[in-house]
């Protein structure tokens, strides 16, 4: 058994949607950030990786490679990548346990969404994610409504261990 923990954070900017967990979630703003930035899925991802002892999503996903300008972290790149670098490795994941911090908008209707869409990349069950949303209590960036922050402890298993039943 494996476990890494990861955290991401985002500021808000005008003229960008609001993705969280491969969800649009309607909203005046969204995050600012090089690839689509989904702090929940890069938590993830960051968790993944750190569970692995393969460094950070930095070193996998530099902000600096202009192939990951704009693109999906859920879908198309990186939240696969780093579930195929689990498989290559012969690891497959066990839990999700994730947290989003923001004021606004509340995300309550979107987390079954998000669960669902988190398993389906991570070839897992969405019984086996989950995704919680909590406020700052006004306090700090997240509290001012300037962006948002997420966290993700994730566990790996061996392939076809009993820990994956």
């Amino acid at each position: 058994m494996r476990i890494g923990f990861g955290y991401d954070s985002h500021r808000f900017a005008e003229g960008r949607r609001l993705l969280i967990g491969g969800v649009e979630v309607s909203y005046d703003r969204g995050l600012l950030g090089h690839s689509d930035a989904d702090a929940l899925i890069h938590a993830i991802v960051d968790a993944v990786i750190g569970a692995l002892g393969e460094g950070d999503i930095g070193r996998h996903f530099p902000d600096s490679d202009p192939r990951l300008k704009g693109i999906s972290s859920l879908v198309i790149l990186i939240l696969k990548r780093a579930a195929e670098l689990a498989v290559h490795r012969g690891y497959a994941v066990n839990n999700v346990d994730s947290t989003v911090i923001l004021e606004t908008p509340k995300l309550a209707p979107f987390i079954e969404e998000m669960r669902r869409n988190i398993a389906k990349v991570l070839g897992t069950e969405a019984s086996r994610v989950n995704v919680k949303a909590k406020t700052n209590e006004k306090m700090g960036f997240i509290g001012r409504g300037e962006g948002i922050a997420a966290f993700a402890v994730v566990t790996l298993a061996r392939a076809g261990a009993d820990e994956v039943a």
